[in-house]
């Protein structure tokens, strides 16, 4: 195919922004397909004992989508990914080294799980890529080793037959745009391969957006940055804008038209980690049918070295619900992303998700809310994906941009 001018790289007029597709305004997605009975907007059933009783009754049919864990690295670090039953680690009985494994989530009401394919920014080119397609390998391999617990979702739909059958959605995320060494044919090829989101940035500025926690040179995106949106708009992954600067944010936001994920956060005007969202960003995410997920991770949650507590992570879910609304909150805790933090973290592993909802709910929290935060957001976010990449693919063919012809030769 020729290569396409770079005038000719811009949408072509006519693609539904996300806000035609799926109204924001509207409740969380339920699932028709479920034998769940649907319950009423209001407090959960007062016959419950106590919050945390109500907590694990909710959360049996509105489970926890979680937007970051970071297991498979974690894993690679301590075993080589040796899946052997019972040679280096076995996720059906526990493992004390980690804070993730399957009778965890199981008691902690986890039904879908974004896993994290981390790669440290250190990490860069062909060994950046190869780093996560080994962990892209591992993820297929774990879903295949415990079939009863994990299913792989690559769909919307196959997050619904996975809670339908008590399996856990299994959804991979790269953890940083820099896995993609600036190639929509790699960005591509991870989508072919199961990814279904990719945070922009990291720690570090890739060369085509800018990072949180970086010295800024895009002001945001470069022009090939907005191609890697406008090409994840046709794919239908998720673009997370997790560790990505202000700048970058809105940037995104004005271009993409399907919902972004913010998938491990917090709320700047609550703890002013660089990494927090900002009020503006977040009064943005009605119109984009975007969610912020609230980390566990207690620097983002506190400020200074104070410690964090289950009420510090209700107050952040508290501020994002007022500013962007109770359809735009979801958990995303990053557990096993950070082992330094693993003792200080306010909540001790995947099994506490029921003392957060608890905590929601002795302040007040609705049903509609708590389902939307825990299962209804993130999956209505996965299947705006998918919608707009159905209209984008009818006006859209795969870009063949690359960095160099759209910002020039790298240094």
């Amino acid at each position: 195919m020729a290569d396409l001018a770079p005038a000719e790289l811009t949408d072509p007029t006519g693609v539904p922004e996300i806000s035609d597709v799926l109204d924001p305004d509207a409740a969380p997605e339920t699932d028709t397909d479920s034998d769940a009975a649907a319950e009423p907007d209001g407090p959960l059933p007062l016959n419950l004992r106590g919050p945390l009783a109500r907590a694990r009754a909710l959360l049996a049919t509105h489970p926890v989508v979680d937007g970051c864990n970071g297991l498979p690295w974690e894993l690679r670090q301590r075993t080589g990914h040796d899946l052997t039953p019972g040679h280096r680690f076995d996720l059906d009985y526990g493992e004390t080294g980690v804070r993730t494994d399957i009778p965890r989530l199981r008691a902690g009401g986890v039904g879908g799980q974004f896993w994290s394919l981390q790669v440290p920014t250190e990490l860069t080119g062909d060994a950046a890529v190869g780093a996560t397609l080994e962990q892209i390998d591992f993820v297929h391999a774990l879903v295949r080793t415990y079939p009863e617990a994990l299913h792989l979702a690559l769909t919307a739909d196959d997050m619904t037959e996975a809670r339908n059958h008590g399996r856990i959605a299994s959804l991979l995320g790269s953890a940083g745009g820099h896995a993609i060494d600036s190639s929509l044919g790699i960005l591509r090829s991870f989508y072919r391969l199961g990814v279904r989101s990719l945070a922009l940035t990291a720690d570090r500025n890739t060369p085509w957006a800018d990072s949180a926690t970086d010295a800024p040179q895009a002001r945001g995106l470069t022009l090939f940055g907005e191609e890697v949106v406008r090409e994840m708009n046709r794919l239908g992954m998720l673009i997370d804008l997790s560790w990505c600067s202000a700048d970058t944010m809105r940037h995104t936001l004005a271009i993409t038209k399907s919902p972004v994920l913010l998938c491990h956060t917090a709320a700047r005007a609550v703890a002013g980690h660089a990494r927090n969202v900002p009020d503006e960003v977040l009064t943005l995410l009605p119109h984009n049918g975007g969610v912020c997920m609230v980390t566990f991770t207690p620097e983002h949650l506190t400020q200074g070295s104070v410690p964090a507590s289950v009420q510090d992570v209700a107050d952040h879910l508290d501020h994002i619900r007022t500013v962007a609304g109770p359809d735009h909150v979801g958990l995303g805790a990053g557990f096993d992303t950070d082992p330094a933090s693993t003792h200080r973290s306010p909540v001790p592993d995947v099994a506490g998700y029921p003392l957060v909802i608890a905590e929601l709910i002795d302040r007040g929290w609705s049903f509609h809310d708590l389902a939307a935060l825990t299962w209804g957001n993130a999956l209505r976010a996965v299947r705006g994906a998918e919608l707009v990449a159905r209209a984008v693919r009818g006006r859209r063919v795969p870009s063949t941009a690359t960095i160099e012809r759209l910002d020039g030769p790298r240094s």
